[in-house]
């Protein structure tokens, strides 16, 4: 048998060709956007440049998506600026407190969203800082400054479009597709017989790794003609393949051989999945179009929005007591760092990471200022003196290595926010020290907050999910939930089991995913039936269908299984349907057996 050898991608001083590629196209983009900047004479035309640093993604589809909520964000946080400026500007302090509760309920939105949604809400309050905290003495120039920053994030919005088209930028979908390939392949091997192992460690691997890519599915949508569909395709699939990883539990819980239907339920799965997989390739509508629907935690998201308000409180108070000049930017800085760092997993490794980056982007910046242009004024000689810092902090984003591409980004968007390119220039070597001194302070301060007001405990996490998936549990047992398909309930209830701390060994979370997990298969088992049995209400049936209700209501596992055998041996014209129940119900015996033998910790 001969094998094909797999050409090794392209590399340049130790990037693949397609990072540099994409390092030309950002600094290409910034170039345009300055010089469409200073062509319209925006008042703050490094707004534009900083948009495309923001904006920066190596694939059309999340960069054009993120620009739709960007624009969407700085609306809103316009608006609430002009709003909250006009009702407190006789009130500093109270102008301060509206500000950070603003900011807390900005954070608490982002809570309940995901991708760049969570983004557009933590912009919509920062967005208040830089046009009315960076406009506090003169609160009559808040309209003014708001337009200015529309005006300019319009142009970079553009800018980075156009440079995309023209440099033809990939598309997502391909990376996407390879993923998703990856992840069938993974829930196949799990699939085998006797890898469903009990602990379940590979399914909530599995599960987390699935839901991680609903944000990347979102945005295939703004890619091209085809977006709409290849997104509905991405959708179906990954649902699919959580209801396959759900078939697999039950293929491998139950004897494979006495339950055909579960082998045959896991074979539709699969089918479903390569249907999805199919549709995304080709750019057309899958078979069945399902949602991805989201688990949202209220108390979590609320937590984060009372702390995000304490963390902008503090610094606020020492800047207003110590009574500094120019402390506007640093407040400002504060807030734009607390919202960033509400949608990474890790707010206070967000800010440390911050505060990391700031001594590296202002010596960078200043060295870029001071040293390389050193007074020039040609547009020219700046776009030659950019190349360097904007393509090598690009190429850093997409470092595997998470501390190298997180300062790289930051530092993409630090030395543009420091070096604030104007025309004509301004080198103002004590602006420059003023900048430098706050972005440390206003960093520090931040992280000084952090620690004396940690964030919400894993312990406290784990018992607000836990007692989330127990409730909806319970729900499910005294109701029907109509608003989702079953498939679509499976999926929403995986983001929930995803959105427990990974990487742990301590007993007491090793207990929360279990307990999640058992709730996961018990809830999915009872839709399913639901779905089938649906069909024989009016029939002869329909008094094995209310005994099977009140089984599962009372989680009697020897009931129920009794029930399914009645079910696999029913004749007449339903006994295919009822057969398919019968096997059902067997796999949600065993998923209820299993949760009576591992006894349940107290709420």
């Amino acid at each position: 048998m001969t094998t094909t050898a797999i050409t090794p991608p392209l590399t340049f001083a130790g990037a693949p060709a397609s990072a540099w590629a994409f390092g030309i196209r950002i600094w290409i983009a910034v170039v345009v956007a300055l010089a469409a900047s200073f062509w319209l004479e925006l008042e703050v035309p490094s707004s534009a440049a900083v948009t495309v640093a923001i904006l920066a993604t190596p694939t059309r589809g999340p960069a054009l998506e993120k620009a739709y909520y960007r624009l969407i964000a700085t609306f809103i946080g316009v608006t609430a600026a002009i709003v909250i400026t006009g009702l407190f500007s006789q009130t500093r302090d109270l102008l301060l407190v509206a500000f950070a509760g603003w900011i807390g309920l900005c954070v608490y939105a982002a809570g309940l969203l995901d991708g760049n949604r969570a983004y557009a809400a933590v912009l919509s309050g920062y967005t208040v800082a830089l046009v009315a905290i960076q406009q506090i003495d003169t609160p009559g120039h808040v309209f003014e400054t708001g337009v200015a920053r529309g005006a300019a994030i319009v142009v970079g919005i553009a800018a980075i479009a156009i440079v995309n088209d023209l440099l033809v930028a990939p598309d997502s979908f391909p990376q996407l597709g390879a993923k998703l390939l990856a992840l069938h392949r993974r829930v196949r091997d799990y699939a085998k017989p006797g890898l469903a192992s009990p602990s379940a460690d590979v399914a909530i691997r599995l599960l987390r790794d699935i839901t991680a890519l609903r944000p990347e599915i979102a945005s295939l949508g703004a890619e091209s003609s085809s977006g709409a569909a290849r997104s509905a395709a991405a959708r179906s699939t990954v649902v699919a393949l959580v209801a396959e990883v759900h078939a697999a539990r039950g293929l491998n819980t139950t004897d494979a051989t006495g339950s055909p239907w579960a082998m045959r339920e896991l074979l539709r799965r699969d089918a479903e999945v390569q249907d999805g997989l199919n549709a995304l390739k080709a750019g057309v509508q899958p078979l069945r179009v399902r949602r991805t629907p989201f688990y949202r935690s209220h108390p979590i998201a609320a937590a984060a929005g009372l702390r995000a308000a304490a963390w902008l409180a503090l610094p606020a108070v020492i800047f207003v007591m110590a009574g500094w000049p120019a402390t506007a930017v640093s407040l400002s800085l504060v807030a734009v760092l607390i919202g960033l760092g509400a949608t990474a997993p890790d707010q206070k490794g967000f800010t440390t990471l911050a505060l990391i980056a700031s001594p590296i982007a202002l010596v960078l910046a200043g060295t870029l200022e001071f040293l390389i242009l050193d007074g020039v004024n040609e547009f020219a000689l700046l776009t030659i003196a950019l190349a360097p810092f904007m393509i090598g902090g690009t190429v850093l984003m997409v470092s595997p290595n998470r501390l190298l591409s997180g300062l790289g980004r930051l530092n993409l968007i630090f030395i543009l926010v420091i070096l604030g390119p104007s025309n004509p220039p301004s080198y103002d070597p004590q602006a420059f020290l003023f900048i430098s001194l706050f972005l440390c302070v206003g960093t520090a301060l931040l992280l000084i907050a952090q620690v004396l007001i940690p964030t919400l405990s894993t312990a406290c996490r784990l018992r607000w999910i836990t007692a989330s998936a127990r409730h909806d549990f319970e729900s499910l047992l005294s109701c029907r939930d109509r608003r989702l398909t079953p498939e679509e309930a499976m999926f929403r209830d995986a983001t929930r089991i995803a959105q427990i701390p990974a990487g742990g060994t301590d007993p007491e979370e090793r207990a929360v995913l279990e307990e999640t997990l058992s709730y996961f298969d018990r809830s999915a088992a009872i839709r399913r039936c639901r779905a089938d049995w649906a069909q024989l209400l009016d029939s002869s049936l329909s008094p094995l269908v209310a005994e099977a209700e009140m089984a599962f209501v009372t989680q009697d596992a020897r009931r129920l299984s009794d029930v399914a055998r009645q079910f696999e041996h029913a004749g007449g014209a339903e006994a295919k349907l009822a057969e398919e129940i019968g096997a059902e119900l067997l796999i949600a015996t065993t998923a209820i057996h299993a949760a009576a033998l591992h006894k349940e910790p107290e709420s």
